[in-house]
């Protein structure tokens, strides 16, 4: 495969936050010009016009909606996973506890080291 001279690789692509948007759709709607904010934040023109369209249609809103709902789903499944864990070990320990014929000891030993494990916060 031959390359073309002065062609690199694609560098990958820069994410920025929700509130960088809207700063740079606030400084072209409060006067600022585009090439001076594409030179200053390292941006396209293009980029900062898609930025201006939606932040004018309120869509960044939707988009900090949908980040908040993506941290509190992350934060429920991590509970979730522990919760889990939490049973997996359980099961384990009163499978082994069947074998001896002492449930009355197993739940309660389960129980302590379920709580040593996973202490409620």
């Amino acid at each position: 495969m031959t390359r073309l001279v002065g062609f690199s690789k694609r560098e990958p692509r820069a994410s920025h936050s929700i509130e960088f948007k809207r700063q740079v759709a606030q400084e072209y709607l409060s006067g600022e010009t585009l090439h001076g904010l594409a030179k200053r934040h390292d941006l396209t023109r293009n980029l900062i016009r898609v930025w201006v369209r939606k932040y004018e249609q309120s869509a960044f809103d939707d988009d900090a909606q949908a980040a908040d709902m993506i941290q509190e789903y992350k934060a429920r499944i991590a509970a979730l996973e522990r919760l889990v864990g939490k049973q997996a070990l359980e099961l384990e320990f009163l499978k082994g506890a069947s074998v001896t014929g002492t449930p009355g000891f197993a739940r309660r030993k389960c129980h302590q080291i379920s709580y040593e494990l996973f202490p409620r916060q």
